[in-house]
């Protein structure tokens, strides 16, 4: 099914500073590259947002810039050559390209998303491009909603949270810990260890004590080490808590060592 791709990156994120939401970075990307990369079928991907250099990407801007959502979806639907598009925000980090295959899938030519609440999230659907042309041409409104809401013949509920934007710095911890989530399902299945007999928590707690009160190398060597003794029946009882003791009086305890040499 051929169809391109809308991502919507720009306007202001007033609940985040001003900062740069599809440029902020999570699990090593940044949040427009993730959106990006779920739609690596589309024949073309057009960005509505400032220049990023992703390659292959067609980058145009609505003018004025910031002017909102329907101006910034008449710029790209601009660039847009194939039968089908998907419209999609800038800053979705938990998209996946199975959730843009379940769109183009729904039937009727006009399908989006809804969240766990069951509200249409009109930045994560997929349209008929003449359909959607011909709505813009009659539209006056500045409302996506108003927009594309006669045009629906599908609402979708995705597994996975697709539709989850990073709007607060809480939002964007939250994306931060689905990465370390998924990571760590994946390095468990890699080394065979049953994720049940891992406490992240813990692990992170003891991490960042010793980061802290020792130094940030430490940390990682720490929690080798104790996978090492954990693996070969030596840790103590008690091992997280006694490396936590010890980390926290690092400076004192290093300090009396001195004294005493």
């Amino acid at each position: 099914m051929e169809y391109d791709a809308v991502v919507l990156a720009g306007g202001e994120a007033r609940r985040l500073g001003g900062a740069d939401k599809p440029g902020l970075t999570v699990g090593g990307r940044t949040i427009v590259e993730r959106v990006v990369s779920a739609v690596p079928d589309a024949a073309r991907v057009v960005v509505v947002g400032p220049e990023r250099g992703l390659p292959g990407v067609v980058f145009t801007r609505e003018d004025p810039p910031g002017a909102g959502p329907v101006p910034a979806l008449r710029a790209g639907l601009a660039e847009v050559r194939s039968p089908r598009l998907v419209l999609l925000a800038g800053d979705l980090p938990f998209l996946r390209a199975r959730d843009v295959a379940a769109l183009l899938e729904a039937p009727g030519g006009g399908a989006v998303a809804l969240d766990d609440g069951g509200r249409e999230q009109w930045l994560l659907g997929a349209w008929s491009t003449e359909t959607l042309r011909e709505a813009l041409r009659r539209y006056a409104g500045r409302s996506l909603r108003g927009l594309l809401e006669p045009l629906v013949t599908a609402r979708l509920t995705l597994p996975g949270r697709p539709w989850f934007d990073c709007d607060t710095m809480d939002d964007l911890e939250e994306a931060h810990m689905n990465v370390l989530n998924e990571w760590t399902a994946l390095a468990c299945k890699e080394l065979g260890v049953d994720p049940a007999r891992v406490d992240r928590d813990v692990i992170l707690e003891l991490t960042k004590e010793v980061a802290h009160g020792v130094a940030r190398p430490a940390a990682p060597l720490t929690a080798y080490l104790l996978g090492l003794a954990e693996g070969a029946g030596t840790a103590p009882e008690g091992a997280v808590d006694r490396l936590t003791v010890l980390a926290r009086n690092w400076g004192t305890a290093t300090a009396e060592t001195l004294t005493d040499g």
